[in-house]
């Protein structure tokens, strides 16, 4: 097939990647925990977004070649996975309404860049860089350890969006089975900055100004603050403005040191770097700006800026893995939170260098002779790490079925 570009996303050229490329196989083991189909995927809600938004929602299959075999049919410009219903959700109306509920669903994170809008200075809107991908990558870093740490999760999917931002899918039995209730109650726990993207304080996390960090944020704390400075002050550089230095005045609690600093400042040409260094030598004299003051400034500076809505509930609907960004042409590939540091959202693989890989690699030839490979086998490691403790459970479960009887 002629491309014109790697990033052209057309309608020939969608079926094609999803009739050559698509890992329709690794989507279902993933979501089914198993190679035989059960109800975590037959009993799946699936939905589908077509060329001019019309958006189709509640179906389900039984196969993975049935799942193809629809996306093929639709050629959807992406689509997106939703919880596991008490009922197949393609036979929803001939059950009472009250019957049909989402039972399973993986507890899911999205993180977009646009949230960071009042703090990059590269880029803005849905623009992305490798210098502002380092935001997203101090969230994975700090999200990964957190949920692993305090909340015990294990089998945590981190997926590249396709254009700003990463979702997380956590496929763990315990988050599986959260309820709405916990799951706010989880959100709510791992949320520090709330409101608008106005850089007025959003930090609130103390009982008061002068109490203590609570202790489930020391490790994001320690994480944040060995970043803060290459990512703020040399790489943003974020107080180089006059909006930018402003912005962290406001957050300044001592009245005086913030007038003294805005007279120095006003007209200069003073670093981030300095400009810091001479609010933390001012800061030693005041007994408001405590070192309280300086963890909420890095916080609201650095910590994951979390859209709470999509975690909240277990109907809510997300692109599935491997779907192809309409604007980038990039495929929304798996991220190993080990080496986010080196990820750079600009060189992923995009459809259209895909489609003509397997042009080169000639006929017959699958995703295995292109740049998706290690994405993919990614995925499948992950799944595999999934189905092994399905494995276990089901032998523990065996075993004590037999001590009973």
């Amino acid at each position: 097939m002629a491309l014109d570009s790697d990033n052209e996303v057309t309608p020939e050229v969608m079926l094609a990647f999803y009739r050559l490329l698509y890992p329709f196989h690794s989507l279902f083991t993933w979501l089914n925990q198993g190679q035989i189909p059960t109800k975590l995927f037959t009993q799946r809600e699936f939905a589908f977004t077509l060329a001019g938004d019309v958006y189709l929602r509640y179906h389900s299959f039984m196969s993975a070649e049935e799942l193809k075999k629809q996306v093929l049919a639709f050629n959807p410009t992406r689509f997106e996975i939703g919880p596991m219903y008490s009922a197949r959700p393609k036979d929803r109306k001939t059950v009472r309404p009250s019957a049909f509920t989402p039972l399973l669903r993986e507890l899911v994170f999205d993180i977009d860049m646009t949230d960071y809008d009042a703090i990059r200075t590269c880029c803005s809107s849905a623009d992305i860089c490798a210098r502002c991908w380092a935001f997203i990558a101090a969230a994975v870093r700090v999200l990964d350890t957190t949920l692993r740490e305090q909340f015990g999760f294990r089998h945590m999917l981190w997926v590249y969006s396709g254009r700003r931002g990463i979702h997380l899918w956590i496929s763990d039995a315990d988050a599986l089975e959260l309820t709405d209730e916990q799951r706010r109650a989880l959100v709510a726990s791992l949320t520090v900055i709330e409101g608008g993207k106005d850089m007025h304080k959003k930090v609130n996390v103390r009982f008061t100004k002068q109490s203590p960090l609570p202790p489930a944020l020391w490790g994001a704390r320690e994480t944040l603050n060995d970043r803060f400075g290459e990512l703020i002050l040399r790489n943003q550089d974020c107080f180089a403005s006059q909006e930018g230095w402003e912005a962290l005045l406001r957050l300044v609690s001592d009245g005086g040191i913030a007038e003294t600093l805005r007279e120095e400042w006003t007209g200069s040409k003073i670093s981030s770097i300095d400009k810091w260094l001479r609010l933390r030598e001012l800061a030693k004299g005041s007994k408001s700006l405590t070192s309280a003051v300086f963890e909420d400034i890095l916080l609201q500076y650095t910590y994951p800026r979390i859209d709470a809505e999509v975690s909240k509930h277990r109907n809510h609907l997300l692109k599935a893995p491997f779907c192809v960004h309409p604007k980038t042409g990039r495929v929304c590939v798996p991220v190993d939170p080990s080496r986010i540091d080196e990820f750079d959202p600009v060189k992923v693989p995009t459809v259209g260098q895909l489609l003509r890989e397997l042009n080169e690699a000639g006929e017959g030839a699958d995703w295995q002779k292109t740049s998706l490979k290690p994405y993919v086998d990614l995925f499948d490691q992950h799944t595999k790490g999934i189905m092994n403790e399905v494995r276990l459970a089901k032998m523990k479960a065996s075993a004590n079925d037999v001590q009973d009887w």
